[in-house]
């Protein structure tokens, strides 16, 4: 039986979470090192203005989209601004990773002396690279608002020398790691309200053939034939394309969808195939059936042992598993780029310390330096005129414009057309096919392990609920960050995936608008009911209490999150310069562009590839 609100501790948590983000920020006050916070008092900032610790609602959150919407939706214009008359050698439009890259870059190329303004929509800097900390239980614990790994084995030299810059050991922190994405206790949950009953199943996984578990299908809600078709799934090996041409190979691997696979080749019938769909949530973004066959076995889905030696096709095409990770994900390089554009930020911190420093923010738009990184600044126009560039924002209500000899648009593409409207009009076209994929990730800290523990879990797989996956965020100890859970001390569980796409036969661009919009049209409250009903199902049976037990909820909306990749089923193979990308980032006088959109790929190596390009444009 669905429980209410009340049962769910819903009352009670909103009533007091004003208090525990107070609690928390008191806390804070006596935890911030005296070498990263003034001692001048009228210089200190407000404490709730410490944007990593705030819980709700948080990537896209209120306050950062409303300008950006006026003006994209309703075209809205922001006519008169008043001129700040500030000149700068470079402003940066996007305080993540590639901006902040950028302004590193440009400094490098045009000398220390360059005077830079970089200006984010957001209340924090980092973008996607978003840090989530938690300090309502006796000790900090953090965890990832957005991208996560760095998959070092794949960076270019470039890249490797910007890393090892900010002092950070790759092969140090691969070393370190001990972290599974919950796979190294994996489960699966079937919730009461999806199929009937709740029941967790541990130590199989969707994204394993489980060939030892394969007796677990018995207890699965699903019918007779069901359980039978998916049980000879994994146990055949026969090779579903046998007599099939080259071509027609190709044509099953790269232009057929996987649920289409299962179903023609394989057999399964749609209950089965339905535990499938969001596997790739979290991953791609993008769910089974607008997938090929190639593209979901890079992330692991079983099918590859029924492809005979045409497996070795797409066999290594898997992501590699040698990664390095912080215990914030990739925010740890967005503050050690902050920490050197801006060293009066946290003059101590080092790649060593910085999981564990807490860096002054007033010091980041502060007069007097070469470098500011000005928050909660909309950029709604980017033109050039004689020869320089003008900028104009909106902060806090009112519009203030400002010049500079160079500006990068470290924005995602779909924004640019309507801030800087003097780019052709085929190259507005490009950047408007570049839809991103909606990411949501959502952070919830319990106060211990012990249900999980208890039930021989470290993550689940959810394929009836919102997030298609649930871990915990242990095993990442490094940088300075070194908690004890033996103590029974409070854990992150991260919630990994995407909103479900109302229309599946519809145009990939269409299913991640939709997507989008039903992200965007949830309230904190629909996430907040989504994960106390999946703990009181999932660990309640552990005795997890969601009215006790639950500590903080921080979700990171990402209505624009993964950049577009090219899609098997969806895109054509372009002529190299003709991709909509790299039309889409061609500079225009003095401005250039500079995100992962320019790139086609998600990735933070991406990211920091796209910045070095884009300055190097700037002569």
């Amino acid at each position: 039986m669905k429980k209410t609100d009340e049962q769910l501790g819903m009352s009670k948590a909103i009533a007091r979470r004003d208090f525990i983000q107070a609690t928390g920020l008191a806390s804070l006050a006596f935890m911030l090192p005296s070498g990263c916070v003034s001692k001048d008092k009228d210089s200190v900032p407000p404490l709730q203005e410490y944007p990593p610790i705030k819980t709700g609602m948080r990537g896209s959150h209120d306050g950062s989209f409303e300008t950006a919407h006026a003006l994209a939706r309703e075209g809205k214009q922001f006519d008169n601004p008043v001129d700040l008359n500030e000149y700068y050698d470079l402003v940066v439009v996007g305080a993540g990773i590639r901006g902040l890259t950028a302004a590193y870059e440009y400094r490098k190329k045009f000398g220390s002396a360059s005077k830079i303004l970089i200006l984010d929509n957001h209340d924090d800097f980092g973008g996607h690279a978003k840090r989530n900390e938690f300090n309502q239980s006796s000790h900090t614990r953090l965890s990832w608002g957005g991208t996560m790994n760095l998959e070092y084995t794949g960076f270019s030299t470039s890249v490797l020398d910007l890393i090892a810059d900010l002092g950070i050991d790759v092969n140090s922190l691969h070393k370190k790691l001990d972290f599974h994405y919950g796979n190294d206790k994996p489960a699966i949950w079937f919730d009461e309200e999806t199929f009937g009953k709740n029941i967790l199943i541990p130590g199989f996984s969707v994204f394993s053939r489980n060939e030892d578990a394969l007796d677990k299908i018995d207890q699965f809600p699903l019918s007779d034939a069901g359980i039978k078709a998916l049980k000879d799934f994994y146990a055949n090996d026969s090779n579903v394309l046998e007599g099939l041409t080259e071509a027609e190979i190709d044509e099953v691997l790269y232009k057929t969808s996987y649920t289409d696979f299962l179903d023609t080749y394989c057999k399964l019938p749609q209950e089965v195939i339905e535990l499938f769909i969001k596997s790739t949530d979290g991953y791609w973004g993008v769910q089974t059936h607008s997938l090929s066959v190639a593209e979901t076995l890079s992330a692991w889905l079983p099918g590859a042992h029924r492809l005979g030696d045409s497996a070795e096709k797409v066999i290594g095409n898997e992501e590699s598993e040698d990664v390095a990770m912080f215990p914030d994900g990739n925010a740890t390089i967005a503050r050690l780029l902050v920490c050197s554009l801006i060293p009066e930020v946290c003059p101590e911190a080092t790649a060593k310390t910085i999981a564990m420093d807490k860096l002054d923010y007033s010091k980041l738009d502060a007069s007097g330096k070469a470098i500011n990184i000005r928050l909660s600044s909309t950029v709604v126009r980017v033109k050039n005129k004689d020869d320089k560039v003008e900028v104009s924002y909106v902060q806090e209500g009112k519009t203030w414009r400002i010049k500079s000899k160079h500006s990068v648009l470290a924005c995602y593409h779909s924004i640019i057309p309507h801030i800087c409207p003097e780019l052709p009009s085929h190259q507005k076209k490009a950047q408007q096919y570049q839809v991103k994929h909606p990411m949501l990730l959502t952070n919830v800290l319990i106060k211990n392990s012990k249900a999980l523990d208890q039930l021989g879990i470290s993550g689940a797989y959810c394929p009836g609920r919102m997030h298609a996956k649930m871990f915990m965020t242990k095993g990442v100890e490094t940088a300075g960050y070194a908690p004890d859970f033996e103590k029974d001390e409070a854990v992150a569980l991260m919630f990994w995936g995407m909103m479900e796409p109302p229309e599946r036969d519809v145009h990939i661009h269409d299913q991640l608008r939709k997507a989008r919009m039903s992200l965007f049209e949830k309230k904190f409250e629909d996430f907040e009911r989504e994960v106390r009903e999946v703990l009181d199902g999932l660990l309640g049976p552990a005795g997890f209490d969601v009215n006790s037990d639950i500590l903080a909820i921080t979700v990171n909306r990402w209505s624009h999150g993964y950049s577009y990749g090219y899609l098997d089923l969806w895109d054509e193979e372009y002529k190299a310069g003709e991709a909509p990308h790299e039309i889409a980032r061609q500079p225009i006088g003095n401005i250039s562009i500079a995100n992962c959109d320019a790139a086609a790929s998600a990735y933070t190596q991406s990211a920091i590839e796209e910045a070095f390009r884009a300055v190097d444009e700037l002569g």
